[in-house]
């Protein structure tokens, strides 16, 4: 009979969020697969929980997946733990469950902290249409397409970012987002200097022009209204769909990807798009 992997929340920061049932699950299970076992350690010592433990992180998961899968499938019950939050969410957890799914090992989740729920919630953003973004691509074309790609979004926009690359997102939400659309900057969730920022992009620009950005993100980011999205969905309408091309190239995309937004905008073929760019030139 196949063991089950428990999908186990951790704190996010402060450790009396832990529940029975996690403290149960830990003290039942054959093993801990956690992000970082020195991080994990120091969270099983504060409870008096003695468990074997294994690393199970994006640079060995392909590896260690089949060796958790090796042992669930010998009867092993084993707990899947990340350094502060929810397994799976934006973290190499997702791998191991998909693999869990397609060898019928049974999954089951033990319910915690989420930071970018608690930050949703913090915001006074809407939280009745919401789209979690995760971490945006360190090349910054990739990121700049994944950004254009929500500018005209209405829901409220979740993301993750590290302090060392804030300053960099900020400035191309900016650019398209626009530098007064509201964000909540959220960082340091359930400890002691817990703090959340509200302001536009623009006045969030100028803060990290003095201060150095420190800790983890949550960006929330409001959803473009929908009287501005009616006023200017269709601003390339008078131009010809080289120029309207062209602004989009203007804005950093490839003439690749300028095609395919332009084709997207006007509703049409992109080959459509691409024949009428190409023999203006």
């Amino acid at each position: 009979m196949y063991g089950t992997l428990y999908l186990c929340a951790t704190p996010i920061g402060n450790l009396s969020d832990v529940s029975a049932r996690f403290l149960e699950t830990l003290k039942y299970v054959d093993l801990i697969a956690a992000e970082d076992t020195r991080v994990t350690i120091k969270l099983l010592n504060h409870f008096n929980i003695k468990k074997p433990l294994t690393s199970y992180h994006e640079h060995n998961k392909a590896e260690k997946g089949e060796y958790i899968l090796s042992l669930l499938k010998e009867g092993k019950n084993i707990a899947l733990v990340s350094d502060a939050g929810t397994p799976a969410i934006s973290d190499p957890g997702e791998d191991l469950v998909k693999l869990c799914i397609e060898n019928g090992i049974n999954i089951t989740p033990i319910p915690g902290c989420v930071a970018a729920v608690n930050a949703l919630i913090l915001s006074g953003f809407s939280t009745k249409r919401f789209s979690f973004e995760g971490f945006l691509s360190v090349n910054k074309r990739h990121r700049r397409e994944h950004l254009r790609s929500l500018e005209n979004d209405t829901h409220t926009l979740i993301f993750y970012e590290a302090p060392h690359k804030l300053i960099h997102t900020l400035a191309d939400m900016a650019e398209f987002f626009g530098k007064d659309r509201k964000i909540a900057l959220v960082r340091e969730l359930t400890k002691i200097h817990e703090e959340v920022m509200r302001f536009t992009l623009d006045e969030a620009l100028n803060k990290f022009d003095e201060v150095k950005p420190r800790g983890e993100y949550v960006i929330v980011v409001e959803g473009k209204s929908k009287e501005q999205t009616q006023s200017q969905q269709q601003w390339w309408e008078n131009l010809t769909i080289s120029a309207h091309v062209e602004e989009y190239i203007k804005k950093g995309l490839s003439s690749k990807d300028a095609i395919k937004a332009a084709a997207s905008d006007r509703n049409v073929q992109k080959r459509e798009i691409y024949n009428e760019y190409h023999n203006d030139k």
